[in-house]
């Protein structure tokens, strides 16, 4: 059996891109223990069909490969074997097949599987998460407790201040609203932190109205991160946009600690 990891040419091969395939009826975002899965994915046939590639990253410690004299794509994880033929709606796990009503495609260069079967087959749990608006991934790695109220407001903020922004930026925007909440120097919940005016408005969504948008995806799995525990910014409770703002009483009374994309972050 000949496999070639996936270097040079081959990567054309099972490129997991994030190139739509023309049938898909729509796109979703997919989180997997609170990250968003990067790539697109989308629903075929009521099941949510994701690139394997990325999958396989964000689970850890997978290497994917293609079998050109299977013409198939394969994993392998500390001696587990995933197969996936394109055409067929099942995927393999040990030679076992786990069917689906969404087949294994190559889009464009890339290959996509379906979700739950695939997950569910590895011992993962698979949900519909509504206030993603996709499907949610859980390896088995401790719950976290939160309220929806603190995933409501903090999903906005994020979503109103750094809307565009790196996954890191914006999950180092909830950083600092929850570190402001973990603080003595600010109330503590997310809500009265993200409209705290005691020394003027703090964020300025809370008074243009942008806080009340529909959150992005991509905030809102920022947020769950930041609420899971996930930290890019340390203790920093003040950022700023230098292409917005001066931010002359931060760099005065603030120690610089980073900056990310567009906004400096400050202890």
């Amino acid at each position: 059996m000949k496999r070639t990891l996936l270097t040079g040419f081959t990567v054309l091969v099972l490129c997991l891109c994030a190139a739509l395939p023309a049938q898909a009826a729509r796109t979703v975002p997919v989180t997997v223990d609170g990250v968003l899965l990067s790539g697109t994915s989308y629903v075929d046939s009521g099941a949510t069909a994701v690139p394997l590639r990325a999958l396989c990253q964000a689970l850890g410690g997978w290497s994917v490969c293609w079998d050109s004299e299977a013409r198939c794509a394969s994993a392998e994880r500390d001696g587990v074997r995933i197969t996936a033929v394109p055409g067929l709606r099942e995927i393999r796990v040990d030679g076992t097949a786990y069917v689906s009503s969404c087949a294994v495609r190559v889009e464009n260069g890339c290959t996509y599987v379906p979700l739950r079967a695939l997950c569910e087959a590895l011992g993962y749990q698979v949900s519909w998460d509504s206030s993603l608006g996709g499907a949610a991934v859980t390896t088995g790695a401790e719950a976290v407790s939160y309220s929806q109220e603190d995933l409501y407001w903090l999903s906005r903020v994020i979503s109103a201040e750094s809307r565009g922004e790196s996954s890191a930026g914006q999950i180092a925007v909830g950083n600092v609203v929850l570190n402001r909440v973990a603080s003595r120097e600010f109330p503590n919940t997310v809500k009265s932190v993200v409209f705290d005016t005691k020394d003027g408005v703090q964020f300025e969504p809370t008074s243009n109205s942008a806080i009340y948008d529909t959150p992005t995806a991509q905030s809102v799995a920022a947020a769950k991160a930041a609420l899971g525990g996930q930290s890019v910014v340390g203790a920093c409770l003040y950022f700023y946009a230098p292409a917005l703002s001066q931010g002359k009483w931060i760099n005065a009374n603030r120690a610089y600690f980073t900056t990310i994309g567009c906004h400096r972050f400050y202890l």
